[in-house]
């Protein structure tokens, strides 16, 4: 039987995911800006809800794609929240980067009546999104994350169960510690390449077919050296991300030690009004930052 889909949250990712949902799947959508749903409902075919209240009571499955912990909170809370209108048997998929101890907290307070909560945060940015090609990692109750899988799969290159509640979200954190420490070193290169007189383009032509390659390499190093950084991954997003794993690795005493200075490389740029620009935005940070 097709399942009645939710979404909620209409922002740079989850606009065009829910967009791929609605092409083969009936589809109730919200946004916090109303506005944001209607221009949605201009290009793609779904219910605009109100609330989060009325799309809950209209859905089989609900999708998050919202900002961090606190907006999760906020979504089930109150007579126009989730909590008080769900149905029993709903499957909850969050692809919202949020702590483990949010997802761990979510899944214990919804279990209860019969609901489940997957923790699905995704990699592969808007361009990912928009293409469909998104990498999810998966955190929750076995047979709700098999139920949902095919669901999402319009927008997903690779869907992957990594384990119980805050799995997902222990390895976006992984993606993110990786991520950090491949664009600084991306932007170390850069400049060293500029700094000795080497034409970059080839040395990308030549590094790029070798071990040192990387999505990063193949997709940020023309724009780094174009100076264009008004697309992608905003800064903002990258250190809320950042702090999540930090506060984690304290907790469990784990050594991030390269992590924590580029978080603060990614505080120089907001520093420098950069809190829009491209986490590939590193390279900038090194020419006119310091």
């Amino acid at each position: 039987m097709t399942k009645a889909i939710g979404f909620i949250g209409l922002g740079v990712m989850g606009f065009p995911m829910a967009g791929h949902l609605s092409i083969h799947n009936k589809i109730s959508v919200f946004n916090r800006t109303q506005s944001k749903s209607e221009i949605w409902s201009s290009k793609y075919n779904g219910k605009i809800c109100k609330s989060p209240a009325e799309l809950a009571k209209i859905s089989d499955v609900i999708i998050l794609c919202i900002g961090n912990d606190n907006d999760v909170r906020d979504i089930f809370k109150g007579h126009q929240g989730l909590l008080d209108n769900i149905k029993t048997g709903t499957i909850v998929v969050d692809h919202t980067t949020t702590s483990a101890k949010l997802a761990i907290e979510m899944s214990e307070l919804l279990s209860p009546n019969g609901i489940f909560y997957i923790d699905a945060p995704v990699s592969g940015g808007e361009a990912g999104a928009q293409l469909g090609k998104l990498s999810i990692m998966a955190g929750g109750n076995k047979e709700a994350y098999d139920q949902i899988k095919s669901i999402i799969k319009p927008y997903t290159k690779l869907i992957k169960y990594m384990g119980l509640s805050g799995s997902g979200q222990y390895t976006k954190m992984v993606n993110q510690i990786c991520i950090a420490g491949l664009i600084q070193a991306l932007a170390e290169g850069i400049n060293f390449s500029e700094k000795v007189g080497l034409d970059s383009r080839s040395v990308l032509e030549v590094v790029s077919s070798g071990a040192a390659q990387s999505w990063q390499m193949d997709n940020r190093w023309l724009t780094m050296l174009d100076d264009d950084y008004d697309h992608g991954f905003a800064v903002d997003l990258m250190r809320k991300d950042l702090d999540i794993v930090l506060k984690e690795a304290e907790k469990s005493n784990i050594s991030l030690d390269v992590t924590k200075i580029i978080n603060e490389f990614y505080k120089d740029i907001q520093d420098a009004e950069g809190v829009r620009w491209d986490t590939s935005s590193l390279l900038k940070r090194i020419e006119e930052l310091t």
